[in-house]
């Protein structure tokens, strides 16, 4: 009895330790000294009166900032949404703008050593053998194999069904959680040569997805701790959300690594395979390294493709003539077969739905902003003074949302803002920063268009999809990546073509 009255006593004193030490961090963290407008809103919370989500009130803040740009001191944050600092950032002075020793430190856990995740010569290593491999021909054409082949085995079969259904009744789905299936599986395939069969129409729980997501979620969810020290702590005793990442982390390290370990005993891995672990077996024997490699890739080529593809159905819902325009180009350059899947030549031909992807990304970027830690004090070109270890954010969510960038009609979804003569026409990567710009311009983006182009147009030449209550206000659920709390509901028809 006097043991276990000891036990807990001292969990209880720790328990209170432990909070009141949390709460010090918080004060700390948050500087209550800062009575500014915008800090003490953050503090409060009080600008959730009149916005649903965090991005859409610094959009509203830093629209009303004369530079485009805001400082929110309790968090040491300096955001901006002006085209002149993300080029001056990402380009110009890319060397003093890394992601910094506190952003890789929260992912560290999971990406390891992986691309996105470190700075310097790891991360110019492992840029150059990406670099290398992903502009190959051989290997984009593996890409869209893989894509046309889940398309055709799964999306389209899974689609039918669901239709088949809705004779009876309206099935509704959620078409987040089908687009995440779908890239799930094909990234995991061109990642690692590894189908783990998500999008089977019986919707498997998948083990290695399930702890991918429950990793991401946790990670993105250290950062939004009142001090890194908190979760360091629970982390350090195997307690709460850092007991629940940890396993999930290991289940996802344990399988690619066995993947990784089996290649290796089989001598199956070699530059001669097409996926990317074969690729990179030939350039890196630390496994552990090769690992947190395909692992990252795995992140970057999953989610965001996901993210967009959900949230340009929902303007195409909301949108009908885009739609239209886009069916009529499509039976134009493919053919009125709906049966026939477009080449990779067709897929470039297709300059109105490329803009529409483009346009929909503007308005809902799949990751909504990105941030850099300085090295050494600086001033951004519209004179804002940085000081060492500031951390600076950009943010295309807000840049995308900014009358001074895109015109008085940049809250309208309008493709049309990127054709000029009938072609499609890139803007500057600067202004719009969805695929990053400089030296770190996203690798993966011409094989993540081509993903995305190939799956709205089999859905749309073949099928109706309907969001339901297309016009309620999106609520995001906190992540790596942007993702709609509640998924997105939907009702899928056959097309009914006249």
């Amino acid at each position: 009895m006097d043991l276990q009255a000891s036990f807990c006593f001292i969990f209880f004193t720790f328990t209170l330790v432990f909070s009141l030490f949390s709460l010090s961090l918080f004060i700390i963290r948050y500087n209550p000294c800062c009575n500014c407008d915008v800090c003490s809103a953050f503090i409060t919370r009080s600008w959730t009166s009149e916005f649903t989500n965090l991005s859409d009130w610094y959009t509203h803040l830093l629209r009303k900032s004369p530079t485009g740009t805001i400082h929110v001191h309790v968090l040491n944050n300096i955001i901006t949404a002006n085209p002149d600092n993300v080029e001056y950032m990402i380009k110009t002075n890319f060397d003093n703008y890394p992601k910094g020793k506190a952003f890789s430190t929260i992912l560290g856990d999971l990406l390891g050593r992986g691309i996105f995740n470190v700075d310097g010569h790891c991360w110019r290593f492992q840029r150059k053998l990406a670099s290398l491999e992903l502009g190959s021909l051989s290997i984009r054409s593996h890409a869209l194999n893989i894509v046309t082949d889940e398309i055709q085995s799964r999306l389209i079969p899974f689609f039918t069904t669901v239709e088949d259904q809705n004779d009876t009744q309206d099935v509704v789905l959620d078409l987040q959680d089908v687009f995440r299936r779908f890239s799930f599986d094909s990234i995991c395939k061109f990642s690692f040569g590894l189908d783990p069969g998500s999008l089977k129409p019986n919707l498997p729980v998948s083990e290695l997805e399930s702890a991918f997501d429950l990793s991401s979620k946790l990670c993105a969810e250290r950062g939004l701790a009142p001090s890194p020290v908190v979760w360091k702590l629970k982390r350090l005793f195997n307690i709460g959300s850092e007991k629940e990442l940890k396993k999930s982390i290991n289940v996802v390290k344990r399988m690619a690594g066995r993947v990784i370990k089996e290649r290796r005993e089989n001598g199956s891995g070699s530059v001669t395979g097409n996926d990317l672990l074969s690729r990179f077996m030939g350039s890196i024997s630390d496994d552990d390294y090769l690992r947190d490699i395909v692992i990252s890739f795995l992140l970057a080529g999953r989610d965001t493709v996901a993210s967009a593809l959900t949230t340009f159905f929902l303007l195409l819902s909301k949108n009908p003539k885009v739609l239209e325009k886009i069916r009529e180009e499509s039976d134009r350059v493919i053919g009125s077969n709906r049966d026939t899947l477009p080449s990779f030549g067709e897929l470039q031909d297709l300059h109105y739905l490329h803009a529409a992807l483009h346009e929909s990304m503007r308005l809902y970027p799949p990751v909504q902003f990105d941030s850099k830690f300085a090295k050494y004090d600086d001033v951004l070109p519209d004179g804002t003074f940085v000081k060492r270890g500031s951390r600076v954010t950009y943010h295309p969510y807000a840049m995308g949302r900014m009358e001074r960038i895109w015109g008085p009609d940049a809250m309208e979804f309008k493709p049309e803002r990127w054709i000029r003569d009938g072609e499609f026409k890139q803007e500057s990567a600067y202004k719009y920063p969805v695929y990053q710009g400089g030296v770190r311009v996203c690798l993966g983006k011409e094989m993540s268009l081509v993903e995305m182009k190939s799956v709205a147009l089999v859905l749309v030449r073949r099928f109706d999809v309907r969001v339901v209550d297309p016009d309620r206000i999106l609520r995001f659920a906190p992540g790596l990546t942007a993702s709609v709390s509640g998924g997105l509901p939907a009702v899928v028809r056959r097309r009914e073509v006249l």
